[in-house]
């Protein structure tokens, strides 16, 4: 099996490539890299967190790290944390989306997000020559636990919203936190926000009630109960809750690349200026920041890390990337559902029209999302027959290879968290896009 090392973390099946033993030497290398001081850790719900958790924090101590374990809460919430609490850097147990088999480990830097390419290489350069330093007794670190964080990331969410305006509104919501670690902050944020709620798999037990992945075939069950309850909206965490989707009031899920749109349509609304948004992400950014006055869209790689960059860097009132996932610099520099939550909220409180109206007057594309398991050299062949192919089109090449025409645009990249070559196909209907699918596939 192949373990995945990349700017978004370490990636691996329990038991074959991600095991206590590599959890300890990740830990021992991230805490010899920031040579000790405080570290927040915190983990995701899956079974195997609490094993491989302790192997982390048994390397962090032994490089003199004092560890402040947060238990199970969400990773914009430990991302959050960091920053409370002065820490130097963070680690959250995490597999985000990747089914229960899986476990990863996360980094999160000062400020309180992913690393740079940089800093990642420079943390798996400590790991794979094993130059941990190591303390001796009397250094070894200690731990406390902190248990504030759902409490802290709430307040800091609620600190940017209109919280009598969404009160007012007395919205109806179903919550799926599909057994995962956001259950319990976002229950708690959509009480605040004086919220009905009706709230699907939220223990969390890691054993998730259907596929994690926060996509159209994962929440048929999300659908219907907005239907049965007579929903304004339901909203979808992934297991840490740094992504969001969303289904309408009519029950019908209108994917992940509304997410960011309809939280860059309300914030842009108050404060227009520049967003960024990854390669993969919709032209709907493109068109909404049009219609806020014309502001900047500036595109990055994929990979959390690079937007929130990319967010500081232009100084964006906004950033994401179109798997819903939401970032708002005054909340979290990080991918953050409750972010979106509160800012898709503040913007069915100011319209009042339903949310499937509001959908409706935006502009409509076709998305497809295609997955192929292929070596690295395959996809390095197949990126070039696509720049080869590419006819004409706006080439962009920081990540993988993605070409843009005037009727519509394709990403083609390798996937920084499976062994997999991803495919986006974006064009104004579904016949255009899958015939621009068919177009690039068939150069694999």
């Amino acid at each position: 099996m192949t373990l995945m090392m990349s700017v978004s973390g370490v990636r691996g099946i329990v038991g074959e490539t991600m095991t206590p033993t590599l959890a300890a030497e990740i830990g021992s290398a991230f805490g010899s890299f920031l040579e000790g001081g405080p570290v927040v850790l915190a983990r995701d719900s899956r079974p195997s967190g609490e094993m491989i958790e302790g192997a982390v924090r048994a390397g962090l101590l032994s490089t003199g790290c004092h560890v402040v374990d947060l238990g199970i809460v969400t990773t914009p919430g430990a991302a959050l944390m960091v920053v409370e609490r002065s820490a130097r850097g963070g680690i959250v147990v995490t597999a985000s989306h990747n089914p229960v088999e899986w476990n990863g480990i996360k980094f999160l830097t000062a400020s309180g997000f992913a690393p740079p390419l940089k800093m990642a290489d420079q943390i798996y350069d400590i790991l794979r020559s094993r130059r941990f330093r190591f303390v001796d007794v009397e250094k070894i670190g200690r731990l406390e636990r902190d248990l504030s964080t759902a409490d802290r990331h709430v307040g800091r969410v609620i600190r940017i919203l209109d919280l009598a305006a969404i009160r007012r509104r007395q919205l109806n919501i179903v919550l799926d936190s599909v057994n995962g670690a956001g259950g319990a902050s976002g229950r708690l944020l959509l009480e605040r926000l004086g919220c009905k709620v009706q709230h699907e798999n939220a223990e969390p037990t890691g054993l998730f009630a259907h596929g994690p992945e926060p996509t159209a075939a994962n929440l048929t069950g999300l659908c219907d109960a907005v239907r049965m309850h007579g929903a304004d909206i339901g909203f979808a965490q992934d297991p840490d809750a740094d992504r969001l989707a969303i289904v309408d009031n009519k029950g019908r899920y209108i994917g992940e690349e509304f997410t960011l749109a309809l939280a860059a349509k309300f914030v842009m609304s108050k404060k227009p200026g520049p967003a960024a948004a990854n390669l993969s992400t919709s032209r709907l950014i493109d068109d909404i920041a049009a219609q806020a006055g014309g502001a900047a869209v500036h595109r990055t790689a994929v990979g959390e890390a690079n937007v929130a960059q990319a967010v500081l860097d232009h100084h964006c009132v906004i950033g994401g990337e179109g798997n819903g996932g939401v970032i708002d610099p005054r909340v979290v520099p990080v991918r953050d559902s409750l972010t979106a939550m509160g800012l898709v909220l503040g913007l069915l409180a100011e319209d009042w029209r339903p949310l499937d109206v509001i959908v409706g007057d935006l502009p409509r594309y076709t998305m497809l999302k295609l997955k192929f398991e292929l070596e690295g050299d395959q996809i390095n062949g197949w990126l070039e027959r696509l720049r080869l192919a590419s006819d004409g089109g706006r080439i962009t090449d920081s990540d993988g290879l993605r070409v843009d025409w005037l009727d519509g645009w394709v990403h083609l990249r390798a996937s920084n968290t499976e062994p997999i070559a991803r495919v986006i196909v974006e064009a104004a209907n579904e016949e255009a896009a899958r015939a621009l699918a068919k177009r690039v596939t068939d150069l694999r």
